[in-house]
């Protein structure tokens, strides 16, 4: 600080100007570079993070642009693990309230089909949320893992849209909207919703709740009134989500690690991570954000994701 200071006095007393910044925005690189972030044998346990709201699709990333699609980024390090043959085994650090219901099955079809190419083991740790979407990720693994304070569950499928007909008559302010057909403007907050835009919503609703809550029968081995309880939309502790058979296990992203070990026959694997050259690193823990929403022109928010409405559209997420 009294460096800042003296520099400052200095600047006035010579008549000198503000040293010029210049500020280039650079392009994602292609490649990811391995980081160790837990030393061990030259057998590999590769962390890959699931943060975040998850879209098929680049969201606001920073006044100087947008950042990258997850769902990219996510298949170039599921493949780097897989081509890499000191890589015993996977651990998805899942810090999510859900996303997109299409992002969050493309996910999940990714871990599905690298367990099947690779023959190994993936194993989910629940962060602070593991909700909906990312929940749905987590059934593909062999294992779940969480916090007994992770928030996980929200099984379930939303859509919400606004109403803006009302506010719009007070202010004098008519939408006229010319359409192909009756229901291509469907749910669109301009008009009110009838009865028949209501039904065919909630016929899509009950197909995509019905393919999420098929997945945790499957999965989870849950049926009957035990699927319906936990199929409710509520989310639960992970110390009840151990009860009920929603994870197989209470433990910390450490223990989350070991199981990987086990499972992948790596005891003693070092933990590795997969970073863009510019990225930082250091630990297993390393940028593992809580969720931070963006808006339109890539000004961040400080404010929780779950505190923002949603796009329209269809999404596993929790949004209490």
């Amino acid at each position: 600080m009294r460096l800042i200071s003296l520099l400052i006095v200095c600047l006035f007393l010579t008549g000198c100007s503000w040293p010029s910044l210049l500020i280039t925005p650079i392009q994602y690189p292609d490649k990811i570079e391995e980081v160790t972030v837990a030393s061990g044998s030259s057998s590999k346990i590769a962390i890959i993070p699931l943060d975040g709201m998850i879209a098929n699709a680049r969201v606001g990333g920073g006044v100087m642009g947008q950042s990258e699609n997850k769902v990219a980024l996510f298949e170039q390090q599921l493949a780097q693990a897989e081509s890499d043959p000191n890589v015993k085994a996977v651990v998805l650090r899942i810090n999510s309230p859900g996303g997109t219901v299409t992002g969050s099955d493309a996910v999940y079809e990714l871990v599905k089909r690298f367990k099947e190419r690779s023959k190994k083991p993936v194993i989910a740790s629940c962060q602070e949320l593991t909700a909906s979407g990312g929940y749905y990720v987590a059934l593909a693994s062999d294992r779940i893992v969480a916090q007994p304070t992770s928030v996980v569950g929200s099984i379930g499928v939303i859509f919400q849209t606004f109403n803006v007909t009302g506010t719009m008559n007070m202010i004098g302010l008519k939408s006229e909207t010319i359409k192909s057909g009756e229901m291509k403007d469907m749910g669109s907050p301009f008009k009110e919703m009838t009865a028949h835009d209501r039904q065919v919503m909630q016929a899509l609703i009950d197909e995509y709740f019905a393919r999420f809550k098929g997945l945790v029968g499957e999965h989870r081995h849950l049926s009957g009134n035990k699927l319906d309880s936990v199929s409710d939309g509520r989310i639960f502790s992970g110390e009840q989500a151990f009860k009920l058979g929603l994870i197989d296990q209470l433990g910390t992203l450490e223990d989350a690690i070991d199981v990987a070990r086990e499972m992948g026959g790596a005891k003693g694997a070092k933990a590795i991570m997969y970073r863009r050259p510019y990225g930082p690193a250091g630990s297993i823990y390393a940028s593992s954000d809580a969720p931070v929403p963006e808006a339109a022109g890539g000004v961040n928010i400080n404010l929780p994701e779950s505190a923002l409405p949603l796009p329209t559209g269809f999404w596993y997420a929790w949004r209490p």
